[in-house]
This record gives C-alpha cells, sequence and structure tokens, in this order.
C-alpha cells in the first residue's frame, strides 16, 4: 500500500543526494487520469488543429484553393481518378472541422467544384477537376492573422516548358491523363494567395444578424437556428454610395444536400421596399449525375460543336437526359427531407397553411421527359416560387419597408 508519507534518497553524482517523494493514492490517480487526457483528449488527438474555412478564388489564370486553420498543419495532397475523372485531394489528418461550406462552385476551367467531407479521421477537401486539361498545381503554408495559419493549394494550366518552382513553390505537380497546352508565360505567385481578411464593417453572418436584417423572416429563422442550421458562408456587396447588399449560406450537418441561400437587397430609393429571398435548394446534391451536367454546362461553343453538328443535338441529346435524371433525383431527395420543406414552408408562411400541401403535391407529381421541369408560382403574399427545373427549390420573397 502506497503511503503519502513515504519517501527515500537517492544519490547522483552530478546532483548529489535529494529526497524524492512517493506519490499517494490521489495522486497516483491524478497523474494515470492526465495521461489519459494527453493520450485521448476531448474532442480529438490532443493539440489537433481546427479547420475554420475553406475558399477557391482566382487570380489571372490561377486557382486557388485557401484553407484557414486555427495552427500550422501540412496536408496530404494527392492525386487520384474516380468515375473517370480526375480529383485532386486535400487531407488534414486528425484536425476538427470549423462551420464549412459541404460544397464550393468552381472556377469554369480546372475545377468542377469542391466537396467538403469530415470524419473522426480528419477533414478532405475534394477538388473534382474538367478531364483532359493538363495542369500543375503547388502548395505552401504559410502564417495568417490573429495566429492563424493558411495552407494553399494553387493550379494552373500547364506548360510545355514550366518555369523552375520558386522558393514559395516547392513542389510541383503535373496531371498524367491530360495533354499538355502551349508554352506561355509562367505566373508569379500573389503574396496574398487570394485570400483576403475582411475589410470594413465586421462580417458576423449571424442569426441576430439574419433577423436585425429581415425582421419579417424572423420566426423562419429562429426555426432553421433551432434545427441545427448555421451559417457558413456570409459576404458583403456594399459599394459607394449604394445600401450594401449581402447574402448568407446556411448549411447543416444532417442534411448535406440541401442548402438555405438568402440574399438581401435593401432599398435604394425612398418608398421602395428592400427585397429578401430565402431559398431552400438541393443544389448541394452530389453524385454522377449531377457532376457530369455541371460539367456539360461549363462547355463552350466551340467545344460543343467538336462533339455534335448542332447544338440542339447537345441540348436534346447530352443535356436533357441528364436534367430528367436530376429532377427525378432531386425529387427522391425533396421527399426523403420533406420534413425539412414542410418545417421551412409552414414557419415563411404561417398565414398561408395551404402552401406546404401545395408545394408537396406538385413534388410529388409524376417528372415529364419532355417537359423536364416547370415552375409553380404557390403563393403572392408572401411570393412563393417552387422551381422543378434541374436543381429543386423553394424560394420565398420578403419584402421589407421603412
Amino acid at each position: 500500500m502506497w503511503s503519502s508519507n513515504a519517501s527515500r534518497r537517492e544519490v547522483n553524482p552530478l546532483l548529489g543526494a535529494r529526497t524524492l517523494r512517493t506519490p499517494g493514492l490521489k495522486g497516483l490517480l491524478f497523474l494515470a487520469l492526465a495521461a489519459v487526457l494527453w493520450v485521448h483528449p476531448a474532442g480529438g488527438a490532443f493539440g489537433a488543429a481546427e479547420v475554420r474555412r475553406v475558399g477557391l478564388s482566382k487570380v489571372e489564370e490561377q486557382t486557388l484553393l485557401t484553407v484557414v486553420l486555427s495552427q500550422p498543419q501540412e496536408a496530404q495532397v494527392t492525386t487520384r481518378m474516380a468515375a473517370g475523372k480526375p480529383q485532386l485531394v486535400v487531407d488534414f489528418p486528425q484536425a476538427r472541422a470549423g462551420r464549412l461550406p459541404p460544397r464550393l462552385e468552381g472556377d469554369d476551367y480546372l475545377v468542377n467544384q469542391v466537396l467538403t467531407e469530415v470524419s473522426p479521421g480528419g477533414v478532405r477537401f475534394i477538388l473534382e477537376l474538367f478531364p483532359e486539361r493538363a495542369y500543375v498545381f503547388w502548395k505552401q503554408t504559410r502564417p495568417g492573422t490573429g495566429g492563424q495559419a493558411l495552407f494553399v493549394v494553387g493550379l494552373r494550366p500547364d506548360r510545355a516548358e514550366p518555369a523552375p518552382p520558386s522558393s514559395r513553390t516547392p513542389e510541383t505537380y503535373r496531371n498524367p491523363e491530360a495533354p499538355p497546352e502551349a508554352a506561355e508565360p509562367s505566373l508569379s505567385q500573389p503574396d496574398d494567395y487570394g485570400y483576403k481578411e475582411p475589410v470594413g464593417s465586421p462580417v458576423t453572418g449571424s442569426f441576430i444578424e439574419l433577423k436585425r436584417l429581415m425582421p419579417k423572416a424572423g420566426p423562419l429563422f429562429a426555426s432553421l437556428e433551432g434545427e441545427g442550421w448555421v451559417v457558413s458562408q456570409s459576404h458583403n456587396y456594399d459599394r459607394p454610395g449604394q445600401r450594401q447588399s449581402r447574402d448568407f449560406i446556411l448549411t447543416n450537418r444532417r442534411y448535406p444536400e440541401l442548402s438555405v441561400k438568402i440574399v438581401n437587397l435593401p432599398a435604394t430609393q425612398a418608398n421602395v421596399p428592400g427585397i429578401n429571398m430565402v431559398t431552400l435548394t438541393t443544389d448541394n446534391l452530389t453524385g454522377e449525375t449531377a457532376s457530369q451536367y455541371q460539367a456539360l454546362r461549363q462547355w463552350n461553343f466551340a467545344k460543343i460543336k467538336q462533339q455534335y453538328e448542332d447544338i440542339g443535338d447537345f441540348f436534346d441529346d447530352a443535356l436533357k437526359p441528364l436534367r430528367v435524371k436530376l429532377r427525378e433525383e432531386t425529387k427522391a431527395l425533396a421527399l426523403r427531407d420533406a420534413q425539412v420543406f414542410q418545417d421551412f414552408l409552414r414557419r415563411a408562411c404561417p398565414r398561408n397553411p395551404q402552401v406546404t400541401q401545395q408545394v408537396m403535391d406538385h413534388v410529388r407529381e409524376k417528372v415529364n421527359p419532355r417537359f423536364e421541369g416547370v415552375q409553380y408560382t404557390v403563393s403572392e403574399d408572401p411570393l412563393v416560387i417552387l422551381n422543378l427545373v434541374d436543381f429543386l427549390y423553394v424560394r420565398v420573397y420578403f419584402l421589407e419597408t421603412g
């Protein structure tokens, strides 16, 4: 049995004699608990970085994926093929996730879209690339503001004779699936890597701000907040001489294929109401159909002419079958998450209870391959639009006076 008063003497040839006190039972329990917390701390690995924000930007001909972390962490960047399409995968092992968007729009040239995956093993960003387009990429970690760190992945079109990488581009990779393009002058790396801290008035992106900007939508926002929706993105579009407009994107981990998009357009003249749009949409839908459709939408006229004799054939043979599939898939998604749509409409239209039933009846309608999809004006006060073309969504307009 250990005694809290027990001790022994040790003689060290360098330090001389010293007394070592043997820890008591409480001390042993404390040390054991500390050891457990060191190895398995709450919330993940000890000292794991938090991935706080991510953005995709275009600087001249370079596409930049900028990841903001709570502390420096090197990511694993790998290339792979998935369903016959090239991908660039950026992994942050053991990292914790902040409020990250499930999907980012691409750059219309090299990157089709960026998908976010969060798991107990860490955070992963998947850049889905356009096939048959040569590229090289570099990666770099650099200090950010407020003790944060930035991890940046830059992509640019491949060159026949690329310039040697500078000290800030230590690693460059070539997509083996795409042929090289004609040589062009190399591009220098921008100091900010395409990421800029907010300037001017702070962009909070909170539900308190949403309720202040759009009082009529207050009950709807309160319901969304209570159901676990969070503000994952917000943007400020203030211009000199004009009242600022804002947009927000809400996401919910329980419904990764759905998002709520909000636009605030204040009035610029007296006696003119401000216009606010709140949209529950399925445009985060992933899968082969959605990816193929988004890729085809990026084709220019020259590429269409290479594959089809007439542009009408492109719409009939390529786009239309995918649009019918999208209509089917988004219909199934809306019916699976019917409660989300119903709660959204009940809060948005408390004085028009019939709106909820009308919208769900239209959603259940059989898909007509001939027309592919339609739009319905379900209500006029507030104005409610149901879109069944491509990605299904419900949009509610709130007019604010004063």
